[in-house]
């Protein structure tokens, strides 16, 4: 597959983010439930009253009642329709988008950029509270209330046997033909000082459930239901255990997503598309 654009195209990026509530996900779904992607190109055709609706490629997708802050999306727009209305498009965006979800920046992307696939690792934050009254009310769309103290030490112990390149099927919904060997860079516990536990969880790229999966693991860590070795010994089981539980999705927020310098998008687009085996696999499967 090609990164090229097409001609009498430029390829556009587009900086957002949204308060995913009232969202069934980012993408947009065949029963006509509301979407952020959705919303978006609606949005698009309407302020550059377009005829046809242009399709958005997403960095990651995130699911029903998941939070992004620097979601980073891309466009292919005809040479001319952005000619006419790239100084105003931001402002216009503005105006019809509901306040649920905001485009930041929109900007002509470097050659070879590819919002998915360019991207070299992906920053998730997941927040919990184990304060015995609950959630602050002005937080509860974003943090969950876990009605058990939390050992966050013991959960910072457990995440180390996570970190790395892993074969993640535990902790992921399986998708046909899709791997679920992913590298996890970073999984850390840090409580603020108001008392919020938060998760940072980066890695190259997440199957489906996976953030919320590994949560749901730690948490059980946290409040002493599961052994510090728990979540290390369902990896290396390579199978999902109906122990794990998903966490809900209000906790989570896409925070962040990396790219490297603009003449390594291509490459990296490239790489990234390629399937992935672990060392000493056949890759076959």
């Amino acid at each position: 597959m090609s990164d090229d654009v097409q001609d009498g195209f430029v390829r556009v990026r587009l900086d957002l983010s949204y308060d995913g509530k009232d969202f069934s996900g980012w993408a947009k779904q065949a029963q006509g439930q509301r979407t952020v992607q959705g919303e978006i190109e609606d949005a698009l055709r309407t302020v550059t009253r377009s005829k046809e609706t242009y399709e958005l490629t997403v960095a990651g997708r995130t699911d029903a009642g998941v939070h992004a802050r620097g979601q980073v999306a891309h466009v292919d727009l005809p040479v001319e329709l952005w000619a006419e209305h790239r100084d105003k498009l931001l402002r216009r965006l503005a105006g019809r988008l509901s306040h649920d979800v905001r485009v930041w920046s929109v900007e002509e992307a470097p050659a070879g950029f590819n919002a998915r696939f360019s991207a070299v690792w992906r920053r998730y934050a997941y927040r919990v509270t184990d304060n015995p009254g609950g959630v602050d009310p002005l937080l509860r769309g974003h943090v969950l209330w876990h009605d058990w103290a939390l050992d966050m030490d013991a959960m910072n112990e457990a995440a180390t046997a996570l970190v790395g390149e892993h074969d993640f099927a535990a902790y992921c919904k399986k998708r046909e033909g899709a791997t679920t060997i992913r590298t996890l860079q970073v999984l850390r516990w840090e409580r603020r000082d108001d008392g919020i536990l938060e998760a940072t969880v980066k890695a190259d790229a997440f199957c489906h459930n996976m953030v919320r999966s590994l949560v749901g693991a730690l948490l059980f860590v946290g409040d002493g239901h599961r052994p510090v070795d728990w979540p290390g010994k369902v990896l290396a089981a390579g199978v999902r255990d109906s122990a794990v539980h998903v966490v809900r999705p209000h906790g989570l927020t896409l925070e962040e997503v990396g790219y490297p310098e603009d003449a390594l998008l291509a490459a990296r687009s490239k790489e990234a598309r390629n399937k992935r085996s672990l060392p000493g696999s056949s890759g076959c499967c």
